[in-house]
């Protein structure tokens, strides 16, 4: 480990080197490529320049615990040695947590689809809660969020909803929501007061640039038509809704939240390529089904992943055995306990396979 990280080191070295070099300066494709790098080396050099202090504080610490015969100093060393033995514990494991291998799709915004499941009105209407969860969710983060497409049904509920997240690093925190989520509650048209149980589903897919997917024009058929449904001026009178058929696929997708028909057939595609980026990473995941088995609930899309139990006010997460008392906050959009402790138990998953190997 020790020789692997003295080597990204040297790399960082390089990289900052190199940006002061005005070939690279001025060669900006190049220097946004050396940026990113070595802004993803900084955390791992840092932790590994602190680790190295530690250690020579151990080393300081013992050398002259056998030279000091004072007992007051002798007690004061022995403190600062298992200071120094206790910090360099954790600067490993987080060390070994900084080397474990990226997720190459980390960085990217992401789509999500929310899907009411079981449970009719009601499973339209959670569904509709949970959009509204992680639009506040994103905002606390500062990330962006952007309505792609929406199928409301009257009482505010909603069959399917489709929205894009743009944020660094919105993909690495928000593929822990991938599953089946479940709710428990009365609902408001339940005279009797019994709990009922729905579900819905969340896919969320990493965003595909043009260089990750190719589609092929002649597998596509582009139709344009009045939008339906609930529309501001101008968006029920003209032809801008666009809907795309990838034939290959069967997939279908269609876009009408804009005025524009250009501006909806630049979301059609862009939802369009997440969906066949997102059946390659599948095809990629079933090819490697140990290490899918090793994630944490971020590859199967019927997995139950959540319960929200309204009469008890609790939330759990199956997938780590964690509940929470605070179903109001979370509906509210803290989900930030939640996806920290996926994050660590994928975490220690993973670096128990690496002791493994």
């Amino acid at each position: 480990m020790f020789d692997k990280l003295e080597d990204l080191v040297r790399r960082y070295e390089e990289i900052t080197n190199e940006l002061t070099e005005p070939s690279v300066v001025n060669d900006q494709k190049r220097f946004r490529t050396l940026m990113k790098e070595q802004s993803d080396l900084q955390p791992l050099v840092d932790t590994y320049t602190e680790y190295k202090k530690c250690r020579e504080t151990e080393s300081d610490s013992l050398a002259m615990l056998e030279e000091e015969s004072e007992e007051e100093m002798r007690e004061m060393l022995k403190e600062e040695l298992s200071d120094a033995k206790k910090r360099m514990a954790d600067l490993e494991q987080k060390l070994k947590i900084l080397l474990l291998p990226k997720d190459p799709n980390d960085d990217k915004n992401v789509i999500v689809e929310i899907r009411a499941g079981a449970g009719g009105d009601e499973a339209a209407l959670f569904a509709a809660e949970i959009y509204r969860m992680y639009v506040h969710y994103a905002e606390s983060r500062r990330w962006k969020v952007e309505l792609m497409e929406a199928d409301e049904i009257g009482i505010g509920g909603m069959k399917s909803v489709t929205f894009m997240i743009s944020g660094q690093g919105a993909y690495s925190v928000m593929k822990y929501e991938s599953g089946v989520h479940r709710v428990q509650r009365v609902p408001e048209t339940e005279s009797g007061g019994r709990i009922h149980t729905s579900t819905i589903t969340v896919a969320v897919m990493p965003e595909a640039e043009e260089v990750d997917v190719h589609i092929d024009e002649k597998d596509i058929r582009i139709d344009v038509m009045r939008a339906s449904g609930n529309g501001g001026q101008c968006v029920n009178t003209t032809d801008s809704a666009v809907r795309l058929t990838h034939y290959p696929t069967g997939i279908v997708v269609y876009s009408q939240t804009e005025k524009s028909q250009l501006q909806n057939k630049a979301k059609a595609f862009a939802l369009l390529r997440a969906k066949l980026y997102d059946i390659e990473c599948q095809k990629a995941h079933d090819a490697e089904a140990e290490a899918r088995r090793s994630q944490i609930g971020t590859g199967d899309r019927s997995e139950k992943i959540r319960t929200y139990n309204f009469p008890q006010g609790r939330v759990t997460d199956h997938r780590i055995n964690l509940t929470l008392y605070k179903l109001d906050k979370i509906m509210d959009g803290d989900i930030q306990e939640i996806i920290d402790a996926c994050i660590a138990a994928d975490q220690a998953a993973k670096l128990a396979k690496m002791g493994e190997n």
